[in-house]
């Protein structure tokens, strides 16, 4: 049961943290329906964050299966990004939103 939950958090990081970094990139194509879906999504995966304790719930349900508490029991990352996961990629979405914003600033001139 670990390895199946461990499978499903890596592919729903993977697809949260490749929608922070497709973000940018829908802006600049003008995908701007694309990118305020992506906004919501992140947004809400943040606030599934923030009721649990700024806790994913699949590491809550990992942790039943395991006593190890390494940075990344619950995940197939390597340690250093289990551990800073959530500081990279805040920072990264917000960086983002604002190359987003500008973008869409932008094409609202032309």
């Amino acid at each position: 049961m670990l390895v199946l939950i461990k499978i499903l958090h890596t592919l729903v990081w993977a697809v949260l943290a490749g929608s922070i970094v497709a973000l940018p990139f829908m802006a600049l194509r003008r995908r701007f329906g694309v990118a305020l879906l992506i906004t919501i999504i992140i947004l809400i995966e943040g606030g599934i964050l923030l009721m649990n304790h700024w806790r994913c719930p699949l590491t809550d349900m990992a942790a039943r299966y395991t006593e190890d508490r390494q940075d990344s029991f619950d995940i197939y990352l390597p340690p250093w990004l289990a551990r800073n996961n959530k500081t990279i990629f805040t920072t990264l979405f917000l960086v983002n939103e604002c190359v987003a914003f500008w973008y869409w600033k932008r094409s609202e001139r032309n």
